[in-house]
């Protein structure tokens, strides 16, 4: 065998393969679905270029104006960040598009969708600098107007309450958003008011219950890290343990109000749990909310979206978001 075609990285079932050469073979999370005007909802989504430079995109979304609305009226803007382990999935996959159609219909919110690239091709913390780029590019728009302004944003947007949120990777994402806010700030000032962190894809050398409990589980989300980032110094890396030794204390976490989400059957579950304890013991000055979906496996909520306990955590979510 061609010692290129070595397979460094693959999944049971498949998702993706990567080869030593660095040929990727990706098997789901590969659709698009146009934005598009959605007749369950009435949201309206649109695509923008943020970067020509490098592809960095997002699809924006805004709900339809309820009775009694203003045209003028201002919304909270919420940033979100996709999943897939940082190597699979897009802001234009359905599964994500979908979600942002009820979420945004649901918490009445103008929202901005992340598309990043993705790794092993393009490493982390890429999906991270890239994000940022969007993070950026919508706070410009507090003091931007004229032509080159996105009118959603610069229209109906309430840049005094801006929240950040995603799921698995997309919440490791978030929460590095926030710390980076916290250090050097935003464009024109901005603030952000709160991060919810959905099941958040954080991993560490030390041993949890809920590891243990998923070993096969664990070990695969361990030797992906290992992959989309070859670059890391290992598990206790602060860009996927941000509660290790190494790590900047979460006290400089650049927000006000954070909402972690776990699932109870998660292999991550306990991972979320210690970020939510040591984030109220950092001294860091905001509040913080936990919310656990007993007997829910990871992102379940994207699949099960009807079932009581997505219902639930979908109410925690927009409650929040309206804090």
């Amino acid at each position: 065998m061609n010692p290129d075609d070595e397979i460094v990285y693959d999944t049971t079932p498949r998702f993706i393969r990567v080869f030593k050469s660095g040929r990727v073979e990706r098997y789901v999370c590969t659709d698009a679905t146009a934005a598009s005007v959605d007749p369950a909802t009435g949201v309206s989504s649109k695509d923008v270029l943020i970067s020509p430079e490098t592809g960095v995109s997002a699809r924006l979304y805004i709900p339809r104006l309820r009775e009694g609305d203003r045209p003028e009226q201002k919304l909270p803007v919420l940033v979100y960040f996709h999943g897939g382990g940082f190597c699979l999935g897009s802001a234009f996959m359905p599964l994500y598009h979908n979600y942002l159609n009820s979420l945004v219909a649901q918490a009445h919110v103008v929202a901005v969708s992340a598309d990043y690239r993705l790794a092993p091709e393009h490493p982390v913390p890429t999906a991270h600098d890239d994000s940022w780029t969007v993070l950026c590019w919508v706070a410009g728009h507090a003091g931007r107007g004229g032509p080159a302004a996105e009118a959603w944003l610069a229209e109906r947007a309430d840049f005094e309450r801006v929240f950040l949120a995603g799921e698995s990777a997309g919440a490791n994402i978030a929460h590095h958003m926030a710390m980076r806010a916290g250090i050097g700030g935003l464009p024109c000032g901005v603030r952000i008011r709160g991060v919810a962190l959905i099941h958040p894809y954080f991993l560490g050398s030390d041993r949890v219950e809920s590891a243990e409990i998923y070993p096969a589980k664990t070990e695969n989300l361990e030797t992906l890290w290992r992959t989309t980032c070859p670059s890391s110094s290992g598990l206790d890396d602060p860009m996927i343990n941000p509660v290790a030794e190494a790590a900047p204390s979460l006290a400089g976490l650049g927000c006000g109000r954070a909402l972690v989400c776990v699932g109870g059957e998660d292999a991550l579950r306990d991972r979320g749990r210690a970020y939510y304890r040591r984030l109220r013991e950092s001294g860091w000055g905001g509040e913080a909310t936990l919310f656990e979906a007993e007997g829910k496996a990871h992102i379940f909520h994207l699949f099960d979206t009807d079932c009581e306990e997505a219902m639930a955590q979908q109410k925690a979510v927009c409650s929040f978001l309206h804090l």
